[in-house]
């Protein structure tokens, strides 16, 4: 073991993205926490704790309100058996403006469900966007449910989602690393990556946003470590879950205008590239709705984003969904990291749960609705 082994970093998600002067969220064990404290003094490296004991901060979210946890909330992390049922129930209960669509299994064999959020209709425009891709970054799934639930109950009544409807179709993908997001609940809160078993090797796991065919695997030595947390996998699209994604979406190439993944955490709205610091031809397009976006997030709470280029704003990536999309020609691909800084990370509380969906509600529409007023 070496001493980076010790640290569990959440951002950047790796020792090879830290850079002089920015900050750095890390995990530690309890074994380790004075040596560590001990490296940074040593070092004049200033720190604050942020959990003093994590596992009591995991409990409180698989724990808190027991009384609640076999319901369903949208104001609630939802575990996935309830968010499956939900996707039935939903597809039941607005079956003018939803259907529920299958579009794969999972490595574990689980079923992979897309809801098509829209009113019945030809040739519509359409927007892509999925959640939970990263299993520990329980927000993500959370806004998908959220968003549903907005768009259908406030269709007819709020001018802008009932536009937006009547236009193009939403596929939304709720929890998109399906096995990972139930080890979560099961086995370990912080797990990343899915669960499938990688040759030669103990190590389980492949980062699915590494796996996709933009510049597979032409960025980051640790990229090839199974048992790292951004492992690509042995060949892009290896994944079943990739696979399934990448299937649907190419299907549906010819009506689907813009692409929309939702991580957590930094607040940053993000767009191609992120192999390269090159920008794209229409650069400045994307940088601009991006700045109209966070914009109108920022209109409800004050919630800061920053917003760029993944690779100049937050770090160089490679064999991300997003590039992924961009290159398949969907032009509005964009990528949301959402609450918070670092003071909760990934253990956002849930009493954030309906502020954070609500902000990230008006952002995206500003997206949804420039690809109806502009693209064709």
């Amino acid at each position: 073991m070496t001493l980076l082994d010790i640290f569990d970093f959440w951002h950047p998600h790796s020792v090879q993205h830290v850079l002089i002067g920015k900050e750095v969220d890390f995990r530690v064990s309890s074994d380790e926490t004075n040596f560590v404290q001990k490296i940074l003094e040593q070092n004049q490296i200033q720190y604050r704790i942020l959990f003093h004991n994590l596992q009591d901060e995991i409990e409180k979210q698989l724990d808190g309100g027991k009384h609640f946890r076999k319901k369903y909330f949208y104001t609630r992390y939802n575990e996935w058996e309830k968010i499956a049922a939900w996707t039935k129930r939903m597809a039941k209960k607005h079956a003018k403006l939803i259907s529920r669509i299958e579009i794969g299994k999972t490595y574990e064999d689980r079923p992979m469900y897309v809801l098509k959020v829209g009113k019945q209709s030809y040739q519509k425009k359409a927007i892509f966007m999925d959640c939970g891709i990263h299993a520990r970054e329980w927000i993500s799934p959370a806004f998908c449910q959220w968003f549903v639930k907005e768009a259908v109950t406030t269709y007819g009544i709020d001018k802008d989602m009932t536009l937006l409807l009547d236009n193009i179709n939403f596929y939304v993908l709720p929890v998109f690393n399906v096995d990972g997001y139930v080890w979560t609940w099961t086995k370990d809160r912080m797990w990343r990556k899915n669960r499938s078993n990688n040759s030669n090797s103990d190590c389980i796991g492949t980062d699915l946003n590494r796996n996709f065919n933009a510049s597979w695997d032409n960025y980051e030595e640790e990229l090839r470590d199974p048992c790292e947390l951004v492992y690509c996998g042995s060949s892009a699209e290896s994944e079943p879950e990739t696979k399934a994604v990448t299937t649907f979406i190419r299907a549906h190439l010819a009506s689907i205008k813009g692409y929309i993944t939702i991580h957590a955490y930094s607040q940053m709205l993000l767009f191609p590239y992120g192999y390269t610091e090159e920008k794209t031809p229409i650069h400045d397009k994307l940088n601009k709705l991006a700045k109209e976006a966070v914009g109108a997030l920022r209109s409800l709470y004050q919630t800061e984003y920053i917003y760029g280029a993944i690779a100049t704003t937050i770090y160089p990536c490679s064999g991300d969904s997003t590039d992924w999309a961009y290159n398949e020609g969907i032009k509005y691909s964009f990528s949301f990291e959402l609450r918070d800084r670092g003071q909760y990370g990934f253990l956002l509380p849930e009493s954030q749960i309906k502020p954070t969906c609500m902000e990230t509600m008006l952002a995206i529409k500003v997206l949804a609705k420039y690809i109806v007023n502009n693209d064709q």
